[in-house]
């Protein structure tokens, strides 16, 4: 079994992808609400800055700031990922004998994605990112289209346009 070891640096900024196992479900929109009281749980026993984040029907991405006396993002997930499995019905999952035995839902890949941010510039461009998933996924036209997104919250703030990374729209001219 790989031996999976997670940089804990007090204080640093770091992007994450958690991926729900069957990537053709749509869970994570489907029950967003569910997967929102999760986050809210988890981080009111562990708190941490919630810079950036988008939930897709299958994945989500975030970045967050963990504080100096407790960077273990590890948990946080992990207790996220917990509450949102435990939130949703049973249905037709097919539940592995291992994570059975580890009493765990078939409802995540086990591993999630992180990388911590080297500067601003990495930042941002990780922020744009975030906000444009949608739109490279083909879900929607403008990154302000999406409704889980932190996009709004950006745009609220003025830090952002609700046309930001639109195309602008090219004038008829009439034949001219």
């Amino acid at each position: 079994m790989p031996n999976y070891h997670r940089v804990w640096v007090p204080g640093s900024t770091c992007f994450f992808t958690l991926v729900l196992r069957n990537r053709s479900r749509t869970l994570l929109t489907d029950h967003v609400d569910s997967l929102r009281l999760a986050f809210l749980q988890a981080l009111s026993q562990r708190p941490c800055e919630v810079i950036a984040a988008v939930v897709l029907p299958d994945h989500l991405h975030c970045i967050w700031r963990l504080p100096i006396d407790d960077p273990d993002n590890a948990v946080r997930w992990r207790h996220i990922k917990a509450l949102f499995s435990r939130s949703l019905p049973l249905n037709d999952e097919r539940v592995s004998a291992s994570r059975y035995r580890k009493r765990e839902r078939g409802v995540w890949q086990r591993r999630f994605w992180e990388r911590q941010l080297r500067d601003e510039r990495d930042l941002a461009a990780h922020v744009d990112y975030i906000h444009m998933n949608p739109v490279k996924r083909g879900l929607v036209a403008r990154p302000s289209d999406w409704p889980h997104s932190s996009i709004h919250r950006f745009i609220r703030r003025g830090e952002l346009s609700p046309d930001w990374a639109c195309a602008p729209v090219a004038l008829d001219r009439g034949g001219e």
